[in-house]
């Protein structure tokens, strides 16, 4: 068999440790071309002796000094490169097979939309990249044949229930509604009073999912949720108001897809992210992932409830730049990055998330999603204006 040959784009982060761990248990399937990281180097180091990669990438020049004179005093022959132009290169190279776009927020739209152009096999856990310019992201699928595989859990699900020719139309294949399930984070009963009180600590919390602190505070807020609300409507054509999210506390059921005959086909599992990436990696074959089967028994109940607009704003906020279309993604997300790190910086309170995310849009308009360029000058804007948003102390 011959080894498919894997770009991991975020390789240090949750999702692509896990990814590792299950190239870790198919050595005869899977080998790394390129691993991708941002500033731990330590970690790459670690990786970079197990896997011995062909690249590795890290931010800047003084990170890859440190990480090269390591590689070469343990005598591997890994080649080191640095910045967003070598991440473009690693996701386009021709050696490279499959794409892993794990990269955390906005800074994964460049190399993942490389990869796509390139047609690749990309699993996609940047769910920014479809946010921020799902048009011209999905026009580039098209355009390449590049095969695009959902890995956040809930798409990766979605995906499972659907008909194998979804790709006609959900309603030429029956399709009602897309179910997309979420956990409501660690605030879920939290008195709304008590929300102006919360820290880091707190939202970092997850009580289902182990996480970075980017998306824990955005699964806090459900931002987590409204960004993937609007990655579902790109990556399966369904309409927002097609698409209901569902509080489902116990992440068993990872998401379902309501059938005009009356059906609903659901796909469950243990919350552990090794079973949609395992599932992306072997597609349309399946392999171990090291997941533990789900145990019925002990999970034992099954409880849903509609999601509380008022409690979690930021989810209406998504729904919202969705309709608005254009470029009104783009800065939702860019004023979250912004609102997100403030707050684990302790520089704006918990429910001051919301606030700053729907003060930037308020003084943004939305422009046409004419070109990459349009995207990240619109990202850029959202930054500059969230930025004197906080500095100017008019949110909090």
């Amino acid at each position: 068999m011959t080894r498919q040959q894997l770009t991991i784009l975020g390789c240090t982060g949750s999702i692509g440790v896990s990814t590792l761990d299950v190239v870790r248990r198919h050595p005869e399937r899977y080998g790394v071309f390129a691993l991708c990281a941002h500033s731990q180097v330590d970690k790459l180091f670690a990786q970079c002796l197990e896997f011995s990669p062909r690249f590795a990438v890290v931010r800047d020049a003084r990170l890859a000094d440190q990480l090269a004179t390591r590689l070469r005093q343990a005598g591997l022959p890994t080649e080191v490169r640095h910045g967003v132009e070598s991440l473009v290169a690693m996701a386009a190279a021709p050696e490279a097979d499959a794409v892993m776009a794990a990269i955390v927020g906005a800074a994964g739209l460049e190399p993942t939309l490389a990869a796509v152009r390139a047609g690749k096999k990309v699993l996609l856990a940047n769910k920014e990249a479809l946010v921020m310019a799902g048009e011209l992201f999905m026009a580039a699928v098209r355009a390449s044949g590049s095969i695009l595989l959902p890995v956040d859990s809930e798409h990766n699900a979605i995906f499972q229930s659907l008909p194998a020719n979804f790709g006609r139309g959900l309603a030429a294949c029956g399709v009602r509604r897309i179910l997309l399930t979420a956990s409501g984070g660690p605030f879920r009963r939290t008195p709304i009073g008590a929300l102006a009180a919360v820290t880091p600590e707190a939202a970092c919390a997850h009580p289902n999912w182990v996480m970075g602190r980017k998306i824990s505070v955005d699964s806090a807020t459900m931002m987590n949720k409204g960004l993937e609300v609007i990655e579902a409507h790109w990556l399966f054509a369904c309409p927002p108001e097609r698409i209901q999210v569902v509080v489902h506390p116990q992440s068993v059921i990872h998401s379902l897809v309501d059938y005009e005959d009356g059906s609903i086909l659901a796909q469950l599992g243990n919350p552990d992210m090794r079973t949609p990436i395992a599932h992306a990696l072997a597609y349309p074959e399946r392999i171990d992932s090291g997941v533990e089967p789900l145990d019925l028994f002990k999970v034992a109940r099954l409880d849903f409830e509609s999601p509380d607009f008022e409690r979690f704003p930021c989810l209406q906020l998504a729904y919202d730049a969705l309709r608005t279309g254009g470029t009104a993604p783009a800065i939702l997300n860019a004023a979250n990055e912004v609102a997100v790190q403030a707050f684990l910086d302790r520089r704006l309170s918990f429910l001051g998330i919301a606030r700053l995310i729907a003060a930037t849009l308020a003084g943004l308009p939305a422009g046409a999603e004419g070109s990459l360029a349009d995207v990240l000058a619109a990202d850029a804007e959202a930054r500059q204006l969230a930025g004197r948003l906080i500095h100017d102390q008019r949110v909090q």
